[in-house]
Parts: C-alpha cells; structure tokens; sequence
C-alpha cells in the first residue's frame, strides 16, 4: 500500500506534536508535512517537512497552506488547532487535498459557548444555566436568579479564557472590569451556574451523521492550577477513562443538536452538577482534543488495542474515505479506570489503581 501523505497545520502546538505522534504510531506507513506559525515550536513533532505559515487571522494563511499542501503532494489535511480548522473549512474548495471537517456554521456555532448553549437547550440536552451579559447591571441579576458562586468565562477560546468562579457580584465585575480595560468586550463574558461534579470530556469520530467511535475521560487535575484564578488550564496533568451511560447518552445527544448530520472530530465537555447529572458545556466541532491522539498513542503502543484505538489514525482514514471498521464499538472505546498523568518536562505515565503502571513518554 502506497505511503499516505498528510500535511498537520499547527503542528507545533501540544495537540498538535500529540496528534504526529499518534500518526506516527499507525502500522500504516504515512508521510507527514507539518507547519506551523511558531519558528519555535515546528522544531518539536517528528515531520518530514517543516513549514511555517502567517496566523490564522492573515489574509495569506489559506493562500499559504494550499501552496504547502501541493508542493508536498499532500493527499489529506488536518488542521489541529480550532481557530485554523475554522479558517480552513471555510477555504476547503481553496484546497488542493482533503479534509474531515464539518461545515463553518457548525463550527461557528460550537466555537461560540453562549450559541452552543441556546442550541443544546432547544434540543432539551442539559446544559449549565447561563446569563447573557448586555449592560454591567446583568450581573447583580445573574447572581440573584442562580446564586453563588457563578462562573464568569468567555464565549470563545479556549484553556479556560478569562474564566473565573466569582463569590460576589463584586467579584465578578471588578474581574470583567480589568479585562474590558484590556480591550475586551462586555459581550464577550457569559455567566453561569457552578457545578460541582466530575469535569468530563468525551471525544468521538462521526462519519455521515453516524457516531462511529468514542471513549470519554474525567479530567482530574490540571497543571499549574495553583497559579491559574481558576484553577483550569486547558489540559489536564491527570485523567481517568470513565465508562458511564449516562455520559455517553449527553454527549451523542449534544454533538446531534448542534450537527443533524455530524462528519468528523467532535469534542464535548461536561460538568455534572449536585445530583450526578451530566450537563455540557461546550461542543467544539472539528476539534481534537490535547490529548485525545495522545491516548490513541498509548492504547496501541502501551495498552495492546485494535488499530482503530488509534483516533488520529482512524479519522484520516475515513476523512480520506475509507469505511469504518464493522468491529469498532460506538462508546467506551478505552478501558474504564486506566488513568492518564502527565506533566512539563516529566513524561507521562498510564497508571491504575490497582498498582500497575507503564511510561508512555
């Protein structure tokens, strides 16, 4: 079988040295052109060709990326991070190769936390109360209607952006003060209810409207809390697969309501609340999470799992046309209790309870 050649836009960033790495890991042999707008951090995945491109928001990105795409020949691209995957579903007939992506109103709408909310709530999945921030007043009203603590957070981005569990409406203003003095719109911060439970993200491959795969995980712990207001940082330094048919049942519901007919990566996260019940809170269309290629890495090279244990692997398959494997179970892809712990410059390890251990990196 002929090498397959990819070319990985924002290569350099975490997911996306995570995600090279997981194609690398393929029985598959696949050529990978990678780029990047960090001079930096393209030295870091394991490419055969290195690029650099203008950000996201250039007017030459697109322009960019197709030029690399035909000079390296690339048959499928994957853009990782999800300001470019934006850019770049909106380009697709600007593109010389393939890609998996679903269409820019969806992704607009899942990129926009107070849209993805209105949707989910139309299509009765639960979801966090939320306030809508026109005028500074709304603010007191929001804490009288939900009552405290509430979360104060942004409508876009992504790594916990200007997120902020507030006390008080005191709080919560002087925090939504400080970044409107910065340049930040009143519009751009949502309110909502606390909720206390498991933090849950599920990660799941659709092909023609049809789930085809999924694992989901509880984020445990996330690096460098200790010096983040919110105690979030985008990606967790210890995880858990968890298998709960609650969760999984939420999480298919919500990647519907926001894509009656859902083709590619879709990631979903989730907050339980004070009785146990799962309620999203966002839905990134397009979007790999950081260490969702990350555990495909270590289910087929650590954990002894079918190829298709391999997310990374899998989706260029199918984004490339192939049929999904007939054998490959709709949810709790991963095993139930294998924990996932990382951290900078420390490598990472899969752990369980029961004592046993592998390096994974």
């Amino acid at each position: 079988m002929a090498t397959k050649r990819v070319l990985v836009t924002g290569a350099g960033g975490i997911a996306g040295v995570n995600f090279v790495r997981a194609v690398r890991a393929s029985v598959r042999g696949y050529w990978i052109a990678g780029a990047d707008y960090s001079r930096y951090y393209i030295e870091l995945p394991d490419l055969d060709s290195r690029h650099r491109t203008p950000r996201h928001d250039s007017a030459g990105f697109v322009k960019r990326v197709a030029e690399i795409a035909r000079a390296e020949k690339a048959e499928f691209v994957h853009p990782q991070p999800s300001s470019e995957a934006l850019v770049l579903s909106r380009a697709r007939d600007d593109l010389p190769s393939r890609v998996f992506l679903p269409t820019p109103e969806v992704m607009e709408t899942g990129q926009d936390k107070l849209l993805t909310k209105e949707r989910l709530d139309g299509e009765g999945v639960p979801v966090a109360r939320t306030a809508q921030l026109k005028e500074i007043g709304d603010v007191e009203e929001a804490f009288s209607s939900m009552g405290r603590p509430l979360w104060v957070r942004a409508r876009h981005g992504a790594g916990g952006r200007l997120s902020l569990p507030c006390e008080t409406p005191r709080e919560a203003l002087h925090w939504i003060e400080l970044w409107m003095g910065r340049g930040t719109l009143l519009s751009e911060f949502i309110v909502q209810e606390f909720l206390p439970g498991r933090n849950i993200a599920m990660d799941t491959i659709w092909r023609d409207g049809r789930l085809v795969t999924s694992y989901c995980r509880e984020r445990i712990e996330y690096p460098f809390k200790h010096i983040s207001p919110s105690g979030i940082t985008g990606t967790p330094s210890v995880a858990r697969i968890v298998a709960d048919r609650k969760v999984n049942e939420v999480g298919e519901r919500s990647v519907k309501a926001v894509d009656k007919t859902p083709d590619g990566a879709y990631s979903v996260d989730m907050k339980e609340d004070a009785k146990g019940r799962p309620c999203v809170t966002e839905v990134d269309a397009g979007k790999f999470h950081t260490t969702m290629p990350l555990w495909g890495y270590a289910a087929v090279r650590h954990l002894g799992l079918p190829w298709y244990s391999n997310l990374a692997d899998l989706y260029i398959r199918l984004g490339s046309g192939e049929e999904p494997p007939g054998d490959v179970p709709r949810h709790d892809l991963l095993p139930d209790g294998c924990y996932m712990i990382r951290n900078m410059d420390s490598g990472v390890m899969l752990w369980r309870e029961d004592g046993w251990k592998e390096r994974v990196l």
